[in-house]
């Protein structure tokens, strides 16, 4: 077992800081609701429909930039300063672009969520925090480009310090804009919104002037000249890229498509599924840091060819966030009638039948999250273990089968044809992350083998 758990250290320091930012995210997300909460539950289920559009495209932009990683550490890892330059300009161009089409594909499609079956009550506050998030998009995605690049290098903390940076920003215009304190108009969810979209934009300033000023990129000699570009490298990123984005559009449009369910079943089953979603967030972003740091250690071994110490460096992080995660189920067993809580008011006697109902979903729903902790964590890992690799392709079909033959059908017959509603959506994501966590195991291990026996 020391063979593994002496790799525990190196693991978490290069992970701690993928933590911090990721949960910086989720903190905001966390304190959006909290805050937007306080108005009523109506509000608290707008924002879930409105993120619920936003994280189909964020799933795909931030998927796609994923495929820098690896090639930026391949490349460090064979002291190759020039390709790790040229990765970050194709990254970079690649990203612009994308965030571009993102925005607009969402910012075009808006008005479908007039045509789901949604609350409209709920709906008509959604449309215009949409706006503004949709928007958000362009900033978020070329910071993923920045990001990704910056992780590559095991340079783990300019992401950190930006996320950082944006989240003190975000829940100041928070309070102003939501409440309307100190003068700002009283704005509600759409302040929510307008805070999210300032914060990004300055979260993207505050990496580029980190890299581009900072002494520990300048030996790289990083520049945007986009007069450079190479028809091959973009080809290899979209090669990595696209497929990186479709795993990752699998797994957040399962979850999207739990809210959309959630939403037919009414409006606090929607709230209720949005607790539950965002406290889930929080400690799978433990999981995504985790997954970082097997991308960045095996895309390093892979570029060495060192097989053998790629494998074992591989399963020391499996084995940690099994650990952590074994935690995470105990804790959200143990809690899971009293985090609701955190997001709605406790009137006593006089608090409203709406609330006690959504309390009593979202604590079954925390209770089903508990047990796919351990699955989820896994799956992710090894999922970026595997582009660690660059074996994206048969993983993609994994968890498409994983998420959509599997888990889906089992989230829609419990929900709408068994009394168990909202936890029945859940009790489907549990099956389709525990297929997801076995598959990609079994192909970690038969792809690390390969290259072994064959060297």
């Amino acid at each position: 077992m020391n063979l593994y758990t002496r790799e525990f250290k190196k693991n978490l320091s290069i992970a701690f800081p993928v933590m911090l930012g990721l949960l910086g995210h989720t903190v905001v997300q966390l304190i959006d609701n909290i805050m937007v909460g306080q108005l009523g539950t109506t509000e608290l289920a707008s924002i879930s429909l409105g993120n619920s559009f936003v994280f189909i495209a964020m799933s795909l932009g931030i998927g796609f930039s994923t495929a820098l990683t690896p090639l930026v550490a391949q490349a460090d890892g064979s002291s190759d300063l020039k390709r790790v330059a040229e990765v970050f300009m194709h990254g970079v161009f690649l990203c612009i672009f994308l965030g571009v089409i993102l925005f607009l594909g969402v910012y075009l499609s808006r008005t479908q969520m007039f045509y789901m079956g949604q609350p409209k009550e709920v709906v008509l506050l959604a449309f215009p925090y949409l706006n503004w998030v949709a928007a958000s998009l362009v900033p978020l995605i070329i910071f993923q480009a920045f990001k990704q690049f910056s992780d590559g290098l095991s340079l783990t903390r300019p992401a950190m310090y930006a996320t950082l940076f944006a989240n003190i920003i975000n829940i100041i215009l928070n309070y102003l804009l939501i409440f309307g304190h100190f003068g700002f108009p009283k704005m509600g969810v759409e302040g929510a919104a307008i805070g999210t979209f300032i914060a990004r934009v300055m979260m993207l300033i505050y990496i580029m002037f980190y890299i581009k000023y900072h002494k520990q990129f300048k030996k790289y000699k990083l520049s945007l000249n986009f007069n450079q570009i190479k028809v091959f490298l973009i080809k290899k990123i979209l090669k990595l890229g696209l497929p990186s984005s479709l795993q990752m559009f699998f797994e957040v449009a399962f979850f999207v498509i739990a809210v959309w369910m959630s939403g037919v079943l009414g409006t606090n089953a929607q709230a209720a599924n949005q607790i539950a979603l965002n406290l889930t967030s929080m400690t799978f972003m433990v999981a995504m840091g985790l997954s970082a740091t097997a991308m960045i250690r095996v895309g390093n071994q892979f570029g060495k060819k060192d097989y053998k110490e790629l494998k074992r460096i591989a399963f020391s992080i499996f084995f940690l966030i099994v650990i952590i995660d074994i935690f995470f189920c105990a804790f959200y067993l143990i809690f899971s009638n009293d985090l609701p809580w955190i997001y709605l008011e406790d009137k006593g006697t006089l608090t409203s039948s709406d609330t006690l109902e959504v309390i009593k979903i979202a604590a079954s729903l925390l209770v089903v999250s508990g047990f796919f902790q351990i699955t989820d964590g896994l799956q992710v890992v090894v999922l970026g273990a595997l582009r660690g690799l660059q074996d994206v392709n048969v993983p993609t079909t994994l968890i498409f089968i994983s998420y959509w033959i599997v888990g889906f059908p089992v989230s829609y017959y419990l929900s709408y044809y068994t009394s168990l509603g909202a936890t029945g959506i859940w009790i489907g994501l549990l099956t389709g992350l525990s297929c997801s966590a076995i598959l990609l195991f079994l192909r970690f291990q038969h792809q690390t083998n390969k290259l072994i026996l064959t060297k």
